[in-house]
């Protein structure tokens, strides 16, 4: 961090003042002093649309009230934010409670306990509380409305100071005798404070300050050190609670004033005076400190006596009352950032979580990834990417460099033993470095890596890429490097200060004020050079001649490392300290393309060096990312951080440098011939380019060629040659437009030309995706239309467009993936009814659970049975799970299919296709009613189970109740006459006898006939004669044909008696019927008796358990044999 001195106010009748308070968030600054003094002041808030943001804006006071109602010097000030209300107090002991109204400050409350004077006050996190001790040892504890809460008088003792933990359960006591007791919320002792800092301390001392920081903006580390306790002898002591066994302990070496953490409690500002040797009296100074007691800085401070400061709310100024004077001082914090690749990466911490949030924001895209670190160090960045160095765990001294990518991704960790406390980065290089060794990595990342380095082995080339070097040691360059890290136990009197590196060069500053110069890759110590200060901040210019050194008090120094000289000994040295030096600088950057150019921040302006010449400076407080092609890039963190979560882009604000500004305003001005001159003398590739570019607005080929061949721009030297083979003006100034990036102005040039196609190029170089997807329309391109449409990100508003186009003419399939791209499958489906694509549209309504899936199925049946498309129709219904419909159509086909009386076997396979879908048509019901017990079953599932209840409370039909009888009667109809045919007569009339129960299905004719036949080969004519009874009495024959019945009987019934001579019981049985009846067997057609058979678990039918041996499938359904069951008859009930 960087401090300097800002304003000073001065107060009228030159008052002491005693306090000062800054409130955190409405900005009001309240300063109490000597004879009653009381003002509060405000600094005026900067405007949105102010042009100076941060640091840089002019900060006058928009108000200075003068608050009357103390007699007496006023000692304590301090504010409630929560509730916007100021508590003062004077020697008299009077409290004054404060309230804003309508912009001003008024009494609110007033109390005074005449009895002894206000020592402190403390208002708890939430402001609900405030407590306040006396110095003859009473406390109170009162609400914020002005109500006492509970009093103590601690008898015997002197109180100085009170605090509040930040969970409101703990009140800490200063005593006089400068002990600290511990209290609970209710006035109850719970211990004496252990005060580690005052161990071996003589003499007398008081407490300074005791600060808690309450953790609202969250903690720099888990388990951070936030209690601060100071003595005025200058011992500090800063603790992780009130009994931390091991606290941070620190000698100021100063007589201590008042101590106060900043807004997120990772500086601790210690203010007081100190002695000199070289001077007579004090001097005030304000020392900063790390919550772990690293000194940060010092600040020194004017006049006699500092008595108070405060913190801004944002870190970014402190306020000091010194004498009858209040000082402001600038901040300009040790961010943790980096710039890489359009992306500025910054962290940031939250109270709600222990890491780091760390947001990679991409300023180009205005896109951010956010990620979340713990423990983090610092953010180092080169190029593409940027490291991120961590420590590896809170129990082990272990630490970890990420390499990530510009949106956050880790690429490849490091982890290392040597704490990184100063990190730098190259294209190929990261160096960390602690303050006895350094640590060198030669990174790779995937896009980089050669063949050669995939194929190495692994440990050869992890020992060739990381390396560490103690600070003492001489490299010699040669492979000497290896992965030590006992070189970094080993002390050094003159330890690291800083660093910084080149793609060449790498540079190591140590205390001493000894600079170390190593080349890269292979590390070699090539020169050491003396400066007269100790380095806080080196940077190499982009050729590595020259180094920039901004020193702890901020003063900026150059040193030339190449340049010989001879010193007053006449000796030649290498290296010379350059005359160029600067105060109160805290940031700089060279100009990657310029070895000369530099720009340096110096308070809240910006100076920009060319060969250590300054131009005029810009005001700004903005943090440098970058500096290229004469302009700098800067962005403001401090108003990025007040609200780190929504970064703005006005925050990115880029300047010009002067040479840039004069060549743009001479070629505006004065024109090109004399501009060229100007750029000749301040030759730089951006300035030859601006020149091109003004030559091609006015079409001076000549002039545009020379100036990009001067600039090295290879395209612009090709895009001059191409314009000067064109003939036409009109279409030369239509490709400067389009060179330009004036796409719209190009297209409606070539447009006026009757050049669409030219046009079409410039939409698809100028990104206007929607005259571009008309242009292609207009052009029949439906392959660029479609690419189009693929190359667009889901949601875009043209899809929808787009589309539309695609079915306009017919294409259905691209008109679709438009539709569902853009999130709208109620479009798609309609347009696949639209162009008749009702297949796809019954798929895309399934799969989106639409609603309307039903009438879209009834829709496309319709469409199907329209144009006799009956399978089509049933595969439809099957797909969509509507089994009943299904098979009502397949038992439709299958009738129909029978009436034609000539394929019976395809016949009997519709039948059961038809039967199939019927069994799955119960199984869902089944299943609804099952979901239906459970309570469980989808609102879609519920719906359906309604349909289809509905469906079977209309239809007693056979569909549902006998599904299988037509399979079933052309399964025994084909099995009887196979059964003829083979010899077994006796079986096949049994099986022909079965057809009589299927009358409504077979034709009487054909079933008699068959049992007629079958009989009369089986000598049974007792059967015989029935079946030719019944033949004769059909009144489907015609006489003729049952003339011709009643000559065969005749002829068959004369010479064999009317007798079945084989009946038997088992006759009965087959002819019986009724409850009684046994199971038949379907793969011989006898009825089964036995004790055990094979039951089908598709179609429920049967098989003598001895006949399913000579089986693979159910000779009905044709389902497996595997999933069948066997059972026994008494199950059944039929014995």
């Amino acid at each position: 961090m960087f401090i300097y001195l800002s304003k000073k106010i001065a107060i009228p009748g030159n008052i002491r003042l005693r306090c000062i308070s800054w409130n955190k968030d409405q900005g009001f600054i309240a300063c109490g002093g000597e004879e009653g003094l009381l003002k509060v002041l405000e600094l005026e808030a900067q405007a949105d649309e102010a042009k100076l943001k941060g640091l840089a804006a002019p900060s006058n006071l928009s108000m200075n009230q003068t608050l009357e109602g103390h007699s007496g010097s006023v000692q304590v000030v301090t504010w409630n934010e929560q509730y916007q209300k100021l508590t003062t107090s004077d020697q008299n002991g009077l409290i004054i409670v404060w309230m804003l109204y309508k912009g001003a400050w008024y009494e609110e409350m007033i109390n005074n306990r005449n009895k002894s004077v206000v020592r402190s006050m403390s208002w708890n996190a939430d402001g609900q509380k405030i407590c306040i001790v006396y110095e003859d040892g009473a406390v109170i504890v009162g609400s914020v409305d002005g109500n006492r809460i509970w009093g103590k008088d601690l008898k015997g003792t002197q109180l100085s100071h009170v605090a509040w933990s930040s969970d409101s359960k703990v009140l800490l006591f200063g005593m006089a005798n400068g002990e600290i007791h511990i209290y609970d919320n209710q006035g109850n002792f719970i211990m004496k404070m252990k005060l580690n800092c005052l161990v071996n301390v003589t003499g007398a001392f008081s407490i300074a300050g005791i600060h808690w920081y309450h953790g609202a903006e969250g903690y720099i580390e888990p388990d951070c050190p936030c209690l601060a306790i100071c003595f005025d002898n200058g011992r500090c002591q800063i603790m992780r609670h009130e009994n931390d066994p091991n606290p941070v302990l620190i000698d100021t070496g100063m007589n201590v004033v008042c101590i106060q953490w900043n807004h997120c409690g990772s500086v601790l500002a210690v203010a007081g005076s100190q002695k000199t040797t070289t001077q007579e009296k004090d001097i005030n100074i304000v020392q900063f400190y790390t919550p772990f007691g690293e000194h940060l800085r010092t600040l020194k401070v004017p006049g006699k006596l500092v008595s108070a400061l405060s913190w801004e709310g944002g870190g970014l100024k402190i306020g000091l009352a010194v004498d009858s004077y209040i000082y402001f001082a600038n901040i300009r914090p040790d961010y943790k950032w980096g710039y890489c690749s359009n992306t500025v990466v910054y962290a940031y911490t939250r109270p709600d979580r222990p890491e780091y949030c760390i947001v990679f924001w991409d300023t180009k895209n205005n896109e951010k990834y956010v990620k979340y670190v713990r423990s983090l160090i610092s953010i180092t960045t080169c190029g593409d990417f940027c490291i991120l160095a961590t420590k590896a765990d809170e129990s082990q001294p272990q630490y970890v460099l990420v390499l990530c990518n510009s949106i956050g991704t880790p690429l490849d960790p490091k982890y290392i033993d040597i704490g990184p406390l100063f990190v730098t980065m190259t294209k190929t290089h990261v160096i960390a470095a602690s303050k006895e060794a350094f640590y060198i990595w030669q990174y790779r990342v995937a896009k980089k890596l050669t063949a050669m380095e995939i194929n190495q082995v692994a440990r050869t080339r992890k020992e060739g890429r990381e390396r560490i070097y103690h600070i003492d040691d001489t490299p010699s360059g040669a492979a000497d490097g290896v992965l030590d890290y006992s070189k970094a136990i080993h002390g050094t009197r003159d330890p690291i200060s800083a660093i910084t590196a080149s793609d060449k060069t790498l540079i190591v500053g140590r205390e001493s004020g000894t600079i170390q110069r190593y080349s890269l890759p292979n590390v070699g110590l090539i020169q050491k050079y003396t400066l007269n200060c100790r380095a806080y901040q080196l940077s190499l210019n982009c050729n590595s001649s020259r180094l920039a050194i901004i020193d702890l008090s901020g003063v900026l120094t150059f040193f030339d490392l190449d340049t010989r000289v001879t010193d007053s000994s006449g000796q030649q040295i290498i290296g010379e300290q350059l005359k160029l030096e600067r105060k109160d600088v805290w940031d700089m950057k060279w100009a990657k393309d310029n070895p000369d150019l530099f720009a340096m921040m110096e308070k809240t302006r910006m100076y920009v060096f060319r060969n250590l010449d300054p131009e005029e400076p810009i005001q700004t407080s903005g943090y440098i990312c970058n500096f290229e092609d004469l302009e700098i890039k800067t962005v403001l963190l401090d108003e990025i951080l007040k609200n780190p979560e929504h970064p703005n882009k006005d925050y990115i604000i880029n300047f010009e440098i002067r040479s840039l500004r004069d060549s743009r305003a001479l070629i505006e001005e004065v024109g090109i011939e004399e501009s060229s001159q100007f750029i000749e003398d301040n030759p730089h590739p951006r300035l030859w380019r601006l020149l091109a570019e003004a030559a091609l607005q006015k079409l001076d080929l000549p002039t545009a060629e020379q100036a990009f061949v001067r600039c090295k721009d290879y395209q612009g030297i090709k895009f001059v040659k191409r314009l000067g083979n064109l003939q036409s003006e009109s279409m030369k100034q239509a490709e400067v437009a389009a060179y330009f990036g004036r796409f719209e102005e190009a297209e409606r040039m070539y447009l006026d030309m009757d050049r669409r196609i030219n046009a079409v190029q410039y939409y698809v170089q100028g990104r206007n995706q929607e005259r571009l997807a008309e242009c292609y329309y207009m052009l029949e391109d439906y392959q660029g239309l479609e690419n189009l449409a693929n190359s667009l990100p889901e949601n875009n508003k043209l899809l929808p467009d787009i589309a539309h186009m695609f079915v306009r003419v017919g294409m259905c399939d691209q008109a679709v993936c438009a539709f569902l791209k853009c999130n709208r499958p109620k479009d798609a489906v309609d347009t696949c009814v639209h162009l008749n694509q009702w297949n796809k549209a019954v798929e895309l309504a399934k799969n989106h659970n639409m609603k309307e899936i039903g009438s879209l199925l009834a829709r496309y049946a319709s469409h199907l049975l329209e144009k006799n498309k009956i399978l089509d129709a049933i595969e439809l219904y099957r797909k969509a799970n509507y089994f009943f419909d299904a098979a009502k159509l397949m038992f439709k086909i299958a009738d129909e299919e029978a009436k034609k009386r000539t394929k019976p076997l395809r016949v009997k396979k519709l039948y059961v296709l038809a039967a199939l879908l019927v069994e799955q048509y119960h199984e869902q019901v089944k299943n609804v009613q099952r979901g239906k017990v459970k309570g469980k079953s989808s609102e879609a599932t519920s719906a359906l189970a309604g349909l289809l209840e509905e469906d079977v409370l209309s239809s007693a039909s056979r569909f549902t109740d006998n599904a299988w009888r037509g399979a079933e009667a052309y399964h025994f109809f084909l099995l009887a006459q196979r059964q003829l045919y083979e010899g077994y007569v006796d079986t096949a009339m049994k099986t022909a006898l079965h057809l009589r129960d299927y009358e409504d299905i077979i034709p009487a004719v054909e079933i008699y006939s068959l049992l007629a036949l079958c009989a009369c080969g089986n000598r049974a004519f007792g059967i015989c004669s029935k079946a030719f009874v019944k033949l004769e009495s059909l009144e489907t024959l015609s006489p003729e044909q049952k003339q011709q019945y009643e000559d065969l009987a005749l002829e068959i019934f004369t010479k064999h008696c009317p007798k079945y001579s084989k009946k038997s019981d088992l006759d009965g049985l087959l002819e019986s019927s009724g409850e009684g009846k046994l199971p038949t067997c379907v793969a011989t057609g006898r009825p089964i008796t036995e004790y055990q058979f094979w039951m089908c678990n598709v179609c429920k039918h049967c098989v003598q358990a001895q006949e399913i041996s000579n089986y693979n499938f159910c000779p009905l359904c044709h389902g497996s044999v595997a999933y069948g069951i066997t059972l026994m008859v008494q199950q059944l009930g039929y014995r």
